[in-house]
């Protein structure tokens, strides 16, 4: 019989796509106030890998990856994307007709993997409770992260594997010193 064993804490991020910067600024002071000030940030980039996005929120879309300081358990991150989803909404256009103007997509980190939250099922997505899935979008090998063959397009490229190579080097100096 296996022995049930707590996880640690894991690290959170969000990856944000937005049209206007004063959206993503707006987007960040709502996401600090639940995971701590921003400890890293992605370079921006022109988010042309889909026009998913484009009839609600607009054509020449960005996008960035944002890590925080706080490491939170992952018990509780369905309410991470619940908590994104409002700050969507607040943010959004019209309150009438939803029509965002950031999409946030929040996920943690431990040394192995990267898991992002969606509200959509699909074949690879498990059930976490309260409409959120989970699925692991990313995984740690031959050191770096590579990709499954449902990875999203912006989560393949050098940009990424940067953000997140340094992530998990954050996470495990901080490990080394404790």
């Amino acid at each position: 019989m296996g022995i049930i064993k707590i996880p640690e804490p894991v690290k959170v991020f969000c990856a944000i796509t937005f049209g206007q910067e004063e959206k993503l600024n707006q987007s960040l002071l709502f996401l600090e106030n639940l995971f701590g000030l921003c400890e890293s940030k992605s370079e921006i980039f022109q988010f042309n890998f889909t026009d998913y996005y484009s009839a609600e929120m607009g054509e020449n879309l960005k996008k960035i990856f944002v890590s925080f300081e706080k490491k939170l358990h992952p018990d509780d991150c369905a309410e991470w994307k619940i908590y994104t989803n409002e700050i969507e909404q607040k943010l959004s256009a019209s309150k009438e007709k939803p029509s965002r103007t950031v999409n946030i997509d929040p996920g943690y980190m431990e040394p192995s993997k990267v898991v992002l939250l969606t509200t959509k099922d699909f074949s690879h997505r498990i059930y976490i409770g309260s409409g959120i899935y989970a699925e692991i979008t990313l995984i740690w090998r031959s050191g770096k992260f590579n990709e499954l063959p449902w990875t999203y397009p912006d989560y393949k490229t050098e940009l990424a594997q940067r953000f997140f190579i340094n992530m998990r080097q954050q996470i495990l100096q901080r490990k080394t010193k404790s």
